[in-house]
């Protein structure tokens, strides 16, 4: 029977092109993940957008000459192309600046006040000297009150899991140019989250199968939560949609409320632009679905407690009780699946100290494929990992190159030689029904590990099968049977029939590789969906892209299906290139010297 999962994939800032480190946290494992439920039959539902509000994208508008909507266009056009490029198969992704996103914002934000879960307060808001404008809380650093960690940000500080108000930071200063800020008091709404607290805590207590990191930072911040403000002094976001408030213009919903909302209004815009407006619903109402929410460490907070808390408020289910928004009952996530962060020697990958690699740049030099497995095997996946060019070199050629693309290459040139199409097996011998049980029972192994975001071990699975049909490939010998063509079909059957496992196994992590798998065995069809840009509107409005695809036509399923004997072969290309040694010594010349 199949289940219905949601996978929200964390919504990337439309202040610029994305680099590796993104990807590493949100864009790969949330893919790997959809593919794999799939493929193993569920309905899956992957959602996201560009983040495209907040103080950021006005700041990147200034450096460019641009407005803010021209610098969320550009940028979200860049985003979805390269996370195109990457092969991530959302059902949506969309944008913050729709029409659709603004209802369902504020239809979130009007219940929260009914409830008596959004407060007016007066705070001390953090101003630029410069401009006049709003500082973001991200934008402002200094030293943690109450662990002395120096950087800080005005919202959190990611040392010690404290939630803090940039006012509170000894020596704060600007992240965009350094200034000391001004203080002024200012008038916004808040999220009562100690009002929430209790009900947040009951349902935090069920989560006894999320990542140790999540809960343990998770459990944390719930012993000091108190009214977050979810509102900013800035003219760039979704207006305030009560009495008095909704002309104020320079008081807006802030960036951070809006974009968690989003998971929700991708999948209602999703549902609306597949012919059923309800659809959204069997994802998110249903008793029976799950949902998994994918993103870096630095965003656990948002998704662990603040969405949770807004849900459970947009509920009626805090102390305070009330209604149900007109979305309601809203799932809580089933699961919070955060990355640590990819460094360079020990540096976090950060655009704005243009430490960076870019997606765009990899991809145009590498091909999607080799990123993702790196990513996979050697990324941030539960502690922070450096990426340097040697070990990327070192996975591309040895493992990728030399292991499973060699075991390709060599298994259907030997049998296009030698036969020309698949050849049939005769008697099988010990050697053979141990390779193809190992191969069968890891669908298994591996099916589980994928499903549970175990994505190192998933991947060293699958390449342990790989490795154990190298081996036998090698002591089998195949090209030494000329005189016994009987048991040289055997082998080779055998061999290539552990080659279509072992590419099922691997179609998750690598669809385009698997997709020339498929077919360098004779397969005809797609085997493994790729997302497609298409360009949509709102009513009249102009249009945009967005990435979506059709997922249900593609051929990979999760089990293990028998080769077809006499499938004719052609001469297979190589499936990866390897690279110069001398590349993981420098790097390419576009990158950045670490």
């Amino acid at each position: 029977m199949s289940s219905r999962i949601l996978a929200a994939v964390a919504w990337p800032y439309a202040n610029g092109p994305r680099h590796i480190g993104h990807v590493s946290g949100f864009g790969v494992p949330s893919d790997v993940f959809s593919r794999y439920q799939r493929m193993a039959g569920n309905d899956v539902l992957m959602v996201s957008g560009t983040d495209e509000h907040g103080t950021a994208i006005q700041v990147q508008a200034d450096k460019e000459g641009l407005t803010p909507q021209q610098t969320a266009d550009k940028y979200h056009r860049i985003i979805a192309e390269d996370l195109q490029a990457l092969g991530c198969s959302y059902d949506l992704y969309t944008r913050t600046t729709t029409l659709n996103h603004r209802e369902v914002v504020q239809e979130l934000f009007r219940t929260l006040h009914d409830n008596g879960y959004v407060v007016a307060e007066v705070q001390q808001g953090a101003i630029s000297p410069s401009t006049g404008r709003t500082l973001p809380d991200r934008y402002i650093e200094g030293t943690c009150p109450h662990c002395g960690y120096d950087g800080a940000r005005g919202d959190q500080c990611d040392n010690c899991g404290r939630q803090l108000d940039p006012i509170d930071l000894i020596n704060p200063r600007s992240r965009i140019n350094g200034e000391v800020p001004e203080f002024i008091e200012t008038e916004h709404f808040f999220l009562d989250l100690p009002a929430l607290a209790g009900a947040l805590g009951e349902w935090l207590a069920t989560r006894t199968d999320w990542r140790p990191n999540v809960m343990k930072f998770s459990l944390n911040l719930l012993k000091e939560l108190r009214p977050r403000a979810i509102t900013r002094d800035l003219d760039w976001g979704v207006p305030i949609p009560l009495e008095g408030w909704e002309d104020a213009s320079m008081k807006r919903i802030y960036v951070w409320f809006d974009a968690v909302i989003g998971y929700l209004s991708a999948a209602v815009e999703w549902a609306r632009r597949s012919g059923d407006p309800d659809a959204w619903k069997l994802w998110w109402q249903a008793e029976d679905a799950r949902s998994y929410y994918f993103m870096g460490k630095d965003n656990i907070t948002f998704h662990s407690v603040i969405w949770p808390a807004i849900l459970l408020g947009a509920n009626g289910q805090g102390d305070k009780g009330g209604h149900g928004s007109a979305y309601s009952p809203l799932n809580l996530p089933t699961e919070v699946v955060s990355s640590e962060y990819l460094t360079m020697s020990g540096s976090k990958l950060a655009s704005s100290r243009g430490h960076v690699i870019y997606v765009r740049d990899f991809l145009a030099a590498f091909g999607p494929d080799p990123l993702r497995y790196f990513i996979a095997v050697a990324g941030p996946e539960n502690q922070d990992t450096d990426f340097t060019w040697e070990e990327f070199v070192r996975r591309n050629n040895y493992e990728l190159a030399n292991e499973w693309g060699n075991l390709v290459n060599r298994s259907i040139s030997m049998a296009h030689k030698n036969v020309g199409a698949i050849p049939a097996a005769g008697e099988l011998t010990d050697a053979d029904r141990e390779l193809l049980d190992a191969a069968r029972a890891a669908y298994a192994v591996v099916g589980d590990l994928w499903g549970r975001c175990k994505f190192k071990q998933a991947t060293a699975e699958a390449m342990r099968v790989v490795g154990l049909a190298n081996k036998y490939i090698s002591d089998s010998e195949p090209w030494k049977l000329k005189d016994d063509p009987v048991r040289r079909d055997t082998v080779l059957h055998v061999a290539l029939q552990v080659v279509q496992d072992c590419n099922t196994l691997l179609t998750p992590l690598l669809p385009h590789a698997a997709q020339k798998v498929f077919e360098a065995l004779g397969g005809q069809g797609v085997w493994a969906a790729q997302p497609e840009l298409r360009l949509v509107r709102e009513g009249d409005g102009p249009e945009y892209p967005v990435l979506t695809g059709d997922y249900t036509a593609q051929l990979a399923t999760w089990e293990s299906r028998p080769i077809a004997v006499g499938t004719p072969l052609s001469k297979p290309s190589p499936l990866f290139a390897k690279l110069d040694d001398t590349l993981g010594e420098t790097g390419p010349d576009w990158a950045p010297i670490a």
